[in-house]
Order: structure tokens, then sequence, then C-alpha cells
């Protein structure tokens, strides 16, 4: 169990912002998300500072803990100290001694500062991108139309953020049926899915029972989080990039995503075919 504490005042998810919509004389509020710097410190040691937005904290330390590779499970991390202030949030995480060479490896290939939205941040080479993935399963696991349908449909539902900013993405865990069980959001596409990575390695989910629907595009970076954790499928709102298609046939990850032909199941053995969902 790891161990949790928490000092100082918690910032807001959202603040208000006056708007006055064009033609209008009459102002307006506009919730806006919050988004603040959220600095990992591992063992003492500085490693990375994420713009994200300061909520399910907890996730979000043991997801970017896991998909960043610096624990290999969330049994290595011993405690995670949030400390609260003006100008941010750190995160002070123990992690068992053997996991620090790697950390080590890891921090020197990467800057210390990433933003919400590029995953690319930091990077020290282009060698890194082509890294191979672990291999999911043997086999890509198919997903149903009405199962695909049914999660992309409902996901918005349980953007509870997002209902008040219309402005962050929302990563959701769905069962086989498409059946959302758990939801988190962010300001980044990736923070989100970092934080929804959290959430079910605490909860110790069988992750052959579901797959990864999202609100955004299917990027590479998070086709790598989803290997690295063992995400057999995701299901995104719009299209994968080519490089996304990539890792995903190295990882044997299946992808969907919503399109103007209803849903589509993108062939990652063959990244030039699309198949249409009836």
């Amino acid at each position: 169990m790891v161990k949790i504490t928490e000092h100082g005042t918690q910032h807001p998810t959202f603040r208000t912002a006056g708007i006055r919509e064009s033609g209008s004389q009459q102002d307006r509020t506009w919730h806006v998300p919050e988004e603040t710097p959220v600095a990992f410190v591992y063992n003492k040691r500085n490693y990375a500072v994420m713009m994200a937005t300061p909520d399910d904290l907890v996730d979000f330390a043991i997801g970017f803990s896991l998909s960043e590779q610096v624990v290999d499970t969330a049994h290595q991390i011993k405690a995670i100290d949030i400390q609260h202030s003006e100008r941010g949030v750190d995160f002070r995480i123990d992690i068992d001694q053997q996991r620090l060479e790697r950390l080590d490896i890891i921090q020197r290939r990467r800057n210390l500062v990433g933003s919400a939205s590029c995953g690319l941040c930091g990077l020290e080479n282009a060698e890194t991108l082509f890294e191979p993935l672990p291999r999911v399963s043997d086999k890509f696991l198919t997903l149903t139309t009405e199962a695909v349908s049914l999660a992309l449909e409902s996901l918005r539902n349980h953007q509870r953020l997002n209902a008040k900013t219309h402005t962050v993405h929302g990563a959701a865990w769905a069962d086989l049926s498409g059946s959302i069980a758990y939801t988190r959001e962010d300001v980044g596409r990736h923070n989100a899915l970092d934080k929804l990575i959290g959430c079910m390695a605490l909860k110790e989910v069988d992750l052959t029972s579901g797959f990864v629907v999202m609100s955004s595009r299917c990027s590479y970076e998070l086709v790598e989080k989803a290997s690295r954790f063992g995400i057999p499928a995701m299901v995104t709102i719009s299209a994968p990039t080519s490089f996304a298609l990539a890792k995903a046939r190295e990882a044997k990850i299946s992808l969907y995503a919503r399109s103007p032909m209803g849903v589509v199941e993108f062939l990652v053995d063959d990244a030039e075919v699309l198949r249409q969902s009836s």
C-alpha cells in the first residue's frame, strides 16, 4: 500500500473569466480549467515538471511513474507526499532503491520541463522514439462496433470538468460491452491517460477486460503509454497519426476511431488500409 500524505491548500480545478460574445453588449462568465506546474521528485532527485490540471493527483503520480517506466509496478512506490503551494504542486515520491539506476538512465535522456500537450518535450534525440515497445499480447483485440460506439457516445457524459470548461481531455476505461467504469480528465491528453493508468493500477483492473477511450486524436505517446501499462486497445475521437499506427503495430494494440464513415478499425498490420465497421 502506498503511503499518501498531503500538505497545503489544494488548487481549484477551474477558475472563472469574463467574456463578451461577438455582437453582444452583455458580459458573461466562462469557466477556464486550471493549469499548474506539477514537479516530480523521486528520492530527492528532480525528474520532471509537467503542466497539468491539479485533480486526481495521486492517480497522476502513480500513472506517470508507470508510463515513464520509473517503476514497473505501483508496489515499487513506497510513499507520495503531495505539497501544494501558490506556484504549483510538488510530488515527493519515494521508490525502491533498485529503481534509482533506471531513473538516472531515463533522466539523462530528458530535460526537466514538459508541456501539457507535447509528448516529445525533453527527448535528447530522435533515436529514443524508435526503441521497441513491449508487446501487449500475441494477437490484436477485436472490439464490436456497438461497444466502440457506446463508449464514444457516453464519454462526454462522464467528463464532469469538461462539462464546465468545454476544454479538457478525457481518458476512460470501458468494459468490452462499451460501458465506462473510470474516467480521468486533464488539459493534456497524455496527462489524462496517466491519471487513468494510475487509477487502474490502484484498483488492479483486469486489462484484458476492456479498452481505453479518449477525447483526442491517437498520438504516438498515447500508444507508448498504453503499451507500457498493457492496454490492449484504444478508441479515440479522431484518427491516429502514421507514427502512432507504426507503434501500435509494434505493440499489438488495436486502434479504433470515429470518422464521417462511422466507427473505423485501423488495420495496424497494414497502415494503408482502413476497415469500416458496419
